[in-house]
This record gives structure tokens, sequence and C-alpha cells, in this order.
């Protein structure tokens, strides 16, 4: 019978390609590049064992431990899978694929400024007093388990409020507040905090909580320094530091929008 190569096999080997590399950079990211590798040549002496030598005993040997360790492998890597499938999820292609359905576009652009506007005019304030702050603002993903750790606000988006808050003798300034519906929602919440090792070291505990909320959900995380005053966003696990007000606008707009 003669080999044929035609358009489904093309496909079939960009779809495995593609998929390799998705795996490669999810593991990149969380400095697991070796085990990735280790797998990768478990996997190949597995193929070359029990298909090109057809040696039964060590072939289905193999084949019991590769049915138990993807098994494993999800335990270990739980954390990791739930970050890959969510950026899976929200790639440029399928973001717009979701805006596509969505209504009253002008609306909603009008509305999200009125409720930048507030935020950015409370960190500049802040900014210059050397008040420390976290603002989170939530979009896609929910964040109610955030919410239930502090204390329901559910108020107004205010920049009076939002300096009162974070101001240092309240009660509530050492947490983050959430922003859901253009409403504040909550304050004094706890969140994760990242343990990313490439986070520069003069960060402060604000900024890795911000870093962590941005890897565990696709909220912004607007932080102020304390110590220096700057003005920080992180999203999708990235800084954007030292910002302007404009720079902070635009950030905000272009996310929000």
């Amino acid at each position: 019978m003669p080999f044929e190569f035609g358009l489904k096999d093309i496909i079939d080997i960009i779809s495995v390609a593609m998929m390799l590399y998705y795996i490669y950079r999810l593991m990149r990211e969380s400095r697991s590049l070796n085990v990735f590798i280790g797998i990768m040549l478990f996997i190949l002496i597995w193929l070359f064992v029990s298909q090109v030598l057809e040696m039964r005993l060590l072939g289905s040997i193999l084949d019991k431990l590769v049915s138990v360790g993807v098994i494993a492998l999800i335990v270990i890597f739980q954390e990791d899978i739930r970050k890959f499938l969510y950026e899976l999820g929200t790639q440029k292609g399928m973001r717009r694929l979701v805006n596509f359905f969505k209504s009253n576009k002008v609306k909603e652009k009008e509305v999200d400024r009125e409720t930048i506007i507030p935020i950015v005019m409370a960190c500049m304030s802040m900014s210059k007093k050397y008040v420390g702050a976290l603002i989170v603002i939530e979009r896609g993903v929910p964040l109610n388990d955030i919410v239930d750790t502090g204390d329901l606000i559910d108020a107004r988006i205010n920049q009076r409020l939002i300096e009162n808050i974070f101001f240092k003798n309240s009660p509530l300034h050492d947490g983050a507040m959430i922003i859901s519906n253009r409403r504040i929602k909550a304050a004094g919440c706890i969140l994760p905090v990242s343990h990313n090792l490439g986070i520069p070291k003069e960060l402060g505990l604000r900024h890795r909580a911000a870093m962590g909320i941005s890897q565990n959900s696709d909220a912004i995380a607007v932080v102020v320094s304390e110590e220096t005053g700057r003005i920080s966003v992180a999203i999708k696990g990235e800084f954007h530091l030292r910002l302007s007000a404009e720079q902070l606008e635009s950030i905000l707009t272009a996310e929000m929008a």
C-alpha cells in the first residue's frame, strides 16, 4: 500500500506541534522545564519500545506507567494546567468572539470611563502622599472567594472613598479593595501571594499579592507603593511599573474597554 500524505496529516502535525509548544511555554513559565523534557524523553522511549522494537513485556509495563503517570501529572500540576486552560480561553481570538455578541459597546465604554477616572485620581493623590494601596478590578473571572475574605462595602466608586479606605489609620488599609460591576465591592481582602522568583526584590508584599491575583484570574491589580509612591499595574502575570497618570489611564481604558 503506497504511503499517502494529505491535508489531514498536515493539520495533524501542526496541531501536535502547537500543543507541544503551549505545554512547553507553560512549563517554562512555571519553572518546570526539566520536568517537561523528562516527560518527552519518557514518551519517546515508550513509543520506541512498544511501536518500533515491539517488546511486549517492557511495553506493557511502560503502558501501565503512562496510565498512572497521567493521573499523577494532573494532581501535581493542577494549578499549571488550570492556568494553561485559562490562558487558552483568554486568547485574543476568543475574546473577540465573545465581544462580538456584546451589545451597547459605546455605552459600556462611557461607563468604564466613569469607573477609571476616580481610580486614577485617587492613585495619583495617594502616590503624592506615599499612601500604600492595592485595588483589584474584577473582569471575567468572579472574585467572590476573595470578596468573602474582606469587609463588604458595595458602594459607588468615589475618589474620596478610595482614599479614606487606604488612609494609614484606617483598619482596612492593609488589605485589597475589590471593584466589581463598576462598584467598590469590598475592602480589606486577602489575596494569594505570588512566589515568582522573577519579581524584583525591591517590590513588597502588595506587589506580590497583585501578581498573585493577576496570575490566578484576569483581574487588573493596581498598586501604589507606600515606600516610593510609585504606581504599578499587574495584568496576566506581568507588571507595568512606574506609571504616570496618563499611562495608568491608558492601560485601564484599553483593558476595560
